[in-house]
C-alpha cells in the first residue's frame, strides 16, 4: 500500500464518510458511532475532500481540518484520511472506483446523512456510486421525510434493505442501501463557523 494510505485488510467492513468537515464536530462524532453499531461495520473512514464540487467556497486547510478532526474524533476505529487529495480525484465516484482497485475485497459502504440523500441524484456519476458501493443513510434532524421524496431513493427503492437487516448491507449484492433512523445531534458545521468556530477562527 502507498505511504499515507489508510490500511484495510480483505474481509473488512469500512464504512467512508466523506466531506469537507470544515469544521469536524460532535455531530460528525455521533453519525459515526452510530453507523459502525447499526451496519456492524470494523471501521469508518473520515475522508477529507480537498473541496466540495457543490459549494462555491473553499474550505480551510487540510492540516488544520485533521487536526481539529483527531480533536473531535479519537477512536481508533476511526481513520481521518487526506486519501481524496492524495488520489487527485474530484467526484465521489472517482474516488470509490480507485479504492475498489486498491483495496480488492474490502467491503466498503458509503455513509451520509439522509439531507444528503435529496441531493444525491446530483452528485456525478451517482447511479455508479450505486453499483459500485452500498448506500448506508442515516437519519439527522429535519431529514426524516427525505426518503420518501429524494429522487434517488424512488429510483432504487426495490435496492433498499429495512432497517432491521442494517448489519447485512456491507456484504449485500449491490445495488444496496439502507436507511436507519437515529437520534442526531442538531449541530452542523455551517452553523459552528457561523458562530465562530475553529476556536474562534471564521
Amino acid at each position: 500500500m502507498r505511504e499515507g494510505f489508510p490500511i484495510a485488510l480483505r474481509g473488512m467492513r469500512i464504512g467512508i464518510l466523506g466531506g469537507s468537515f470544515d469544521p469536524a464536530h460532535e455531530g460528525h462524532a455521533h453519525i459515526t458511532r452510530e453507523a459502525m453499531r447499526r451496519f456492524g461495520l470494523d471501521r469508518v473512514w473520515w475522508m477529507l475532500s480537498p473541496g466540495n464540487p457543490l459549494k462555491a467556497q473553499g474550505p480551510a486547510p487540510m492540516a488544520e481540518r485533521i487536526a481539529e478532526a483527531r480533536r473531535i474524533m479519537p477512536d481508533p476505529r476511526v481513520v481521518i484520511t487526506d486519501v481524496e487529495a492524495r488520489l487527485g480525484t474530484r467526484y465521489t465516484a472517482q474516488t470509490l472506483r480507485r479504492l475498489l482497485a486498491l483495496y480488492p475485497g474490502v467491503h466498503f459502504v458509503w455513509l451520509m446523512g439522509a439531507d444528503n440523500l435529496l441531493q444525491f441524484d446530483r452528485w456525478d456519476n451517482w447511479r455508479a456510486i450505486m453499483q459500485m458501493v452500498p448506500v448506508g443513510v442515516l437519519a439527522r434532524p429535519g431529514a426524516q421525510l427525505a426518503v420518501r421524496h429524494a429522487r434517488a431513493a424512488r429510483i432504487y427503492a426495490s435496492a433498499r434493505l429495512d432497517a432491521a437487516q442494517a448489519k447485512r448491507l456491507p456484504e449485500a449484492p449491490l445495488p444496496a442501501w439502507c436507511f436507519v433512523q437515529i437520534p442526531m445531534s442538531d449541530l452542523s458545521s455551517s452553523a459552528i463557523r457561523a458562530n465562530g468556530g475553529w476556536h474562534g477562527r471564521i
